[in-house]
């Protein structure tokens, strides 16, 4: 008798990183406790949800938003609906056969925002694609055919100004291009950024004063590329150093600061002390990908005081558990903040699902976790403010909880002030949450 050899899938295709394969609209859904009555608007998460089922790499698959939308304390609806890019409805490449590049393509998979009265769905090498406040796809937007790179999937919003910072980066020149939209949506400023050779480029930071940059080393690699599998891997001899730009600066202005060798995905927060420095609070490997994309490291909370005036970087780790995900108040965007929200998972890296969300208190170096109890994994934490004038504790942190057990999902409402206490408010979701990647409170 033979015997089929089964072969072992991705961690990203098993489990709750398994794609769904219904789009589900759910209307006055059950709630538990009680959701904040302040709680009026959307909360959209985005992720990678491949439509045939399988992709090379978790980053890969086809972008799915889910949504509820929360008012006078109803949960009124949830939806999930993939992004009708043009990668998901005709299989169109972002990089076609002769190298160029298609930005009106892409799996729009990353992260949802809204700005100037509309809402994205991103991913870094491409257009953002637009969809209505029902998740309904509206098509990729260029911003009156001004913008010529693709979008981060991390742009921040300047709470003071109203604009939104955003950079697009590539393999070929230009490596990285540094944008700036107005407050009613306008593209008004590009700048070319001077880097080393085809870096990955996730994230960035502002502050009030400052734009700051990070030039790491995980490259671009053309025969991974050729093989149509992650095409970045770490490099041994690629300096890692960060940027630190003034706003309304150009790239003449940057200082270039060189810092210990290793990769951050995400900062949390960043801001300028009262000494002229920028701290900047990441989420720092020490390496990611020197063997292969297929694993994930440990990121742990980490601290830059950066002083362009000297160049003089004092690095500090400020945590030793694995955390990702950093988020805060983005009220505070730029701004010194106090408190830091994280998913946090004692055993391992990204491909080990989070056990807790820990919440920072970064003026006293404590901290606290909420525990979710056994078998119920929490993804990002979001923060959504009680008012507009509330201080930073006060207001709620908001999650997709899955739940082994039943393999169903929850939405979950924290008390920001009460972190380590019972939920305030869960809702049932009609179908479970695969474990995705970042999402936001867009208030009504």
């Amino acid at each position: 008798m033979e015997i089929q050899q089964t072969e072992k899938k991705s961690f990203h295709l098993e489990g709750n990183y398994a794609p769904v394969t219904r789009e589900v609209t759910a209307e006055k859904l059950a709630v538990s406790g009680a959701l904040p009555p302040e709680l009026s608007g959307l909360y959209l998460r985005n992720g990678p949800n491949p439509k045939s089922g399988a992709s090379e790499h978790w980053f890969f698959g086809d972008g799915m938003l889910h949504g509820i939308e929360i008012s006078r304390g109803e949960a009124r609806w949830y939806r999930n609906r993939w992004v009708r890019t043009r990668t998901f409805l005709e299989d169109a490449q972002v990089v076609s056969s002769t190298g160029e590049a298609d930005r009106t393509a892409g799996p729009a998979n990353t992260h949802v925002i809204g700005h100037a009265g509309k809402i994205f769905a991103l991913v870094e090498s491409s257009y953002p694609v637009e969809v209505t406040r029902e998740l309904d796809t509206v098509g990729p937007c260029d911003f009156g055919g001004k913008l010529k790179t693709g979008m981060t999937a991390h742009p921040k919003a300047c709470p003071r100004t109203g604009e939104l910072h955003f950079f697009g980066y590539g393999f070929v020149p230009p490596y990285l291009v540094y944008h700036v939209l107005d407050a009613e949506g306008r593209l008004v400023k590009s700048e070319e950024i001077t880097v080393g050779g085809p870096t990955m480029v996730h994230d960035f930071a502002i502050t009030g004063r400052h734009v700051i940059f990070m030039d790491l080393p995980v490259c671009f690699d053309l025969e991974l590329a050729m093989r149509g599998v992650m095409p970045y891997r770490w490099s041994e001899d690629y300096p890692a150093r960060v940027g630190v730009m003034p706003r309304g600066g150009s790239n003449a202005d940057l200082r270039w600061l060189d810092v210990d060798p290793c990769y951050v995905f995400h900062p949390m927060n960043a801001y300028d002390d009262d000494k002229g420095r920028v701290v900047v609070d990441t989420a720092r490997y020490e390496s990611l990908w020197r063997d292969t994309a297929a694993r994930f490291d440990a990121a742990k909370l980490h601290r830059w005081i950066l002083d362009p005036s000297t160049g003089s970087v004092v690095e500090t780790a400020l945590d030793d558990r694995t955390i990702e995900f950093p988020r805060v108040d983005e009220r505070l965007t730029g701004s010194r903040h106090r408190f830091g929200y994280a998913v946090a998972n004692p055993g391992g890296g990204v491909n080990q699902p989070a056990t807790e969300l820990v919440k920072y208190d970064l003026a006293t170096g404590r901290s606290e976790t909420h525990d979710f109890g056994s078998g119920r994994v929490p993804s990002e934490g979001v923060f959504a403010p009680a008012s507009d004038s509330s201080g930073e504790d006060e207001g709620w942190v908001m999650s997709y909880v899955y739940d082994q057990r039943e393999n169903a999902s929850d939405f979950v409402v924290l008390d920001a002030s009460r972190f380590a206490a019972p939920p305030v408010a869960e809702v049932r979701l009609p179908q479970r949450v695969p474990y995705g990647f970042h999402g936001s409170w867009i208030a009504a």
